[in-house]
This record gives structure tokens, C-alpha cells and sequence, in this order.
């Protein structure tokens, strides 16, 4: 049972699990005012135009009501949250490329100190005037 509770304890440590707690937590917050901004604004706003609030809207068959409008008003709300989301990740990995694109076009190609061509930042010898480059890549990173 000990070895039961240390497994536990590694894995709730881990850093994934308290991200994922935290993106839990701060989605029920979100989830709270994007409904309250389309129960509060934007269906009122559209039952202007139709005359009620989608909530209101049902329609009773045989001594059940259904409530169509709740409905409605919950696919909008996930349209809303579906779109800030998409917005949100399409930022995030926008931001996290443009770090990556620097790096890594700094990483792959040098400049030939004698015709000034771009070469592999491997190369030894320049393969447009094979002149003999200085080499300031160690034994350990060629490999």
C-alpha cells in the first residue's frame, strides 16, 4: 500500500498533471462568463430581433416541454468558447514557433569567410570555392 501511495505522489507531482488541474479550473472560470455573456447579452440581443429570449422558446407535445431555446443557447455558447479557444491555440503556437524558426536557421547554415556563399554549418570545406573552413564544431557535437 506504501508503494501504492509513492506512485500516486510521482505521478500528481508530475508537472503535466498540475497543468492540466490548472487548465481545468481556469476553463470553468472562462465557461462561466461565456455563459453568462451569451445568457446575459447575446440572446437578448438576437430575441430583440425575434421577439423573446432563446431560453424562453419551447414547445410542449403531449404534456412535455421541450425547452428548444436552452438548447440553442448552449450550442452558442460552445460556438463562442470553441472559437476563443482555436484563437487562443493559434497564438500560443505562433508564438512558440517564431522562437524556434530564429534558432534553428541560426543553427543550420554558416557563411564562407571567402566567397561569402551559405553552407552547412557542418561543412569543413566550402563547397562553391572548396576552400578549407575553420572548423568550430567540437568532436562531441559532429556527432
Amino acid at each position: 500500500m506504501k508503494k501504492f501511495f509513492s506512485e500516486f505522489k510521482a505521478f500528481i507531482m508530475r508537472g503535466n498533471v498540475f497543468d492540466l488541474a490548472v487548465g481545468v479550473i481556469i476553463g470553468a472560470a472562462f465557461q462561466a462568463i461565456v455563459t453568462s455573456l451569451t445568457n446575459d447579452i447575446i440572446s437578448p440581443f438576437l430575441g430583440i430581433f425575434g421577439g423573446m429570449n432563446f431560453d424562453r422558446l419551447s414547445v410542449t407535445i403531449n404534456g412535455a416541454t421541450i425547452a428548444y431555446g436552452k438548447f440553442v443557447t448552449a450550442v452558442i455558447n460552445f460556438l463562442i468558447m470553441a472559437f476563443i479557444i482555436f484563437l487562443l491555440v493559434k497564438f500560443i503556437n505562433k508564438l512558440m514557433s517564431f522562437g524556434k524558426k530564429q534558432k534553428e536557421e541560426e543553427l543550420t547554415t554558416k557563411q564562407c569567410p571567402y566567397c561569402f556563399s551559405e553552407i552547412n554549418i557542418k561543412a569543413t570545406r566550402c563547397p562553391h570555392c572548396t576552400a578549407r573552413l575553420k572548423t568550430d564544431v567540437s568532436a562531441n557535437d559532429a556527432q
